[in-house]
């Protein structure tokens, strides 16, 4: 049986002449099929031998998503060298760790400006090779094979590093087996959206290729029958969205949560009968969801998705089947909107240690909002000590690069302790419900899960860029709220989230904060989780006046 790199490999050639790839350029398409594709990974391979690059060696890969990216991704796999995709958009110093850690023996970038930094913050760095210097190949004495170097189950392909929330990340290592088995799985899940349809699978892809959940689906995407479109620029998402009219693409809750209150703004903009007909079908929509139905419901929903949701979906073309989302949990109220609006939201979980993936929906059964979907086939998934979820199958890492103590740790009788909390429903349907080593320990000794009260009171303050609890070794909660948000319409939302609480999960103060988390100001990682000892840390003045007194250095 192949593995899923000479499954690619297969499908690539059997797509000569079909377009598999294509980038938005503003308003043009730039693509290429699969006899293009085929050549550009054939010319990488010759480049990467001619510079001497062996079986084993790291190699990493440095730039935005593009085709150019996806050809030399492609052809370090097919040499056997061990590829490292780093975020383009972290800081110099962040990617010279990595790049010692590994023991990279070339880096492949995207532009001038992203190889001259590395070598700037890295007097020892490795060689740096522009990615369209790689596609326009070397000359070799013979041709390049036109399938992969055979490999076994147990060679690594990948390191892909961690975010790397405390501490420095570490690199999980990935072999032909794990992505093999996983691979299987998330295209039988595509092949059960697309329910037997005949064209291609439109996909549109804007995250970045080196996170593992979106280079998994890229890699899903070139073993089936796929027109897979690359966005080029987050600030003209809508427009490229439009233009791509995919049957499904890949997002984080940011992204929806976006999306959400952009049209919840526009229409608290608009005229009063617009205003209410939302309000109305929102309501009705709601109550159908507890089983509750009044005469004039269809009436109303039918009258909501002529006026508002069809005019809403047709934003994301004419072709689309669903939305799939993962990174962190998608709040249920963000997943019944989208619902309402016709399109349902696939919700996925799983790390890097799992390769990206440990649940999906599935698409033939109604999703349960506030929930991630069943473990896919082959893996097995438990609740350990503190309701941590355990997981243990063949998508599970080697081992952390360089660090077995570490590696030891996380993997225990085989089992792979995920560090999240979580719970399953009589229907193996599982919920996320936060990190344990983000709990926070009261001096009363509850402890307490911040995530779902923050995503609660975020849900009731759109303009809020984030919410982060504090507490640790304190009496009570309080709260950072970032954003441009008004004092009193905080209070308003604590006012309406703590009666639902026990006293000591309670909101007692907060402090709006002007500036922002970003990866770029060190409080969010590449993928945007928060930092939270950095952001304890930077604002410890903010958070000891909560409680009463100065901060101590």
């Amino acid at each position: 049986m192949p593995n899923f790199l000479e499954t690619i490999f297969l499908q690539v050639q059997r797509s000569a002449e079909r377009v598999v790839l294509r980038e938005v350029r503003g308003e043009q398409i730039v693509s290429v099929t699969g006899r293009e594709l085929f050549e550009k990974v054939q010319n990488v391979r010759a480049f990467l031998r001619v510079r001497g690059i062996q079986p084993g060696d790291r190699c990493a890969l440095l730039g935005a998503n593009s085709i150019s990216w996806i050809a030399c991704n492609l052809a370090l796999m097919a040499e056997k060298a061990i590829v490292v995709p780093l975020y383009s958009r972290q800081a110099a110093s962040d990617l010279v760790v990595m790049l010692k850690d590994c023991g990279a023996r070339l880096v492949l970038a995207g532009d001038e400006s992203l190889g001259a930094g590395v070598a700037s913050a890295w007097g020892n760095a490795p060689p740096v090779a522009l990615l369209d210097d790689a596609i326009r190949g070397k000359s070799l004495d013979r041709p390049v094979e036109t399938v992969p170097l055979p490999r076994s189950d147990d060679d690594l392909v990948t390191i892909i590093y961690t975010s790397g929330t405390s501490g420095e990340p570490k690199g999980v290592c990935l072999t032909t087996g794990n992505l093999t088995h996983m691979i299987g799985c998330t295209t039988e899940r595509l092949g059960q959206l697309m329910a037997g349809r005949r064209e291609p699978d439109r996909i549109f892809h804007y995250l970045p290729l080196n996170f593992a959940a979106s280079w998994i689906v890229m890699l899903s995407g070139l073993t089936r029958v796929t027109e897979f479109t690359l966005s080029t620029d987050l600030n003209k998402l809508v427009d490229e969205i439009r233009i791509a009219a995919p049957n499904y693409f890949l997002n984080v809750p940011t992204l929806l949560e976006r999306v959400r209150r952009g049209v919840e703004e526009n229409i608290s903009k608009q005229f009063a009968p617009i205003r209410s007909l939302y309000s109305r079908v929102k309501q009705v929509w709601l109550r159908r969801q507890s089983g509750r139905r009044l005469a004039l419901d269809g009436l109303w929903l039918d009258l909501g998705d002529m006026l508002i949701f069809g005019k809403i979906r047709a934003r994301f073309g004419s072709h689309l089947l669903a939305l799939i989302c993962g990174s962190a949990p998608l709040a249920p109220e963000t997943q019944q909107f989208f619902l309402m609006l016709g399109i349902p939201v696939l919700q996925g979980y799983g790390l890097t240690e799992t390769t990206g993936i440990c649940t999906l929906d599935d698409p033939g059964i109604p999703v349960e909002p506030g929930h991630v979907g069943q473990a896919v086939p082959g893996i097995e998934m438990c609740i350990g000590d503190n309701e941590e979820i355990l997981v243990r199958g063949p998508n599970i890492f080697a081992g952390y690069w360089n660090r077995p103590e570490e590696t030891a740790k996380v993997i225990q009788d085989g089992w792979f302790h995920t560090g999240d909390q979580g719970e399953v429903t009589t229907s193996h349907n599982w919920r996320i419900i936060g990190r344990i080593k983000n709990l926070i320990i009261l001096n009363s000794g509850h402890n307490i899960a911040p995530e779902p009260i923050e995503d609660r009171v975020a849900q009731l303050l759109l303009a809020a860029q984030q919410v982060v609890l504090v507490g640790n070794s304190k009496g009570y909660l309080c709260a950072l709220i970032a954003g441009n948000v008004a004092d009193d319409a905080v209070q308003g939302a604590l006012d309406k989230v703590n009666p639902e609480l026990p006293h000591y999960r309670q909101i007692r103060n907060f402090v709006v904060l002007k500036e922002t988390f970003t990866a770029e100001n060190g409080l969010l990682t590449a993928n945007g989780k928060l930092r939270r000892d950095a952001i304890n840390a930077r604002f410890a003045t903010e958070i000891a006046a909560m409680y009463g007194r100065k901060a101590t250095a």
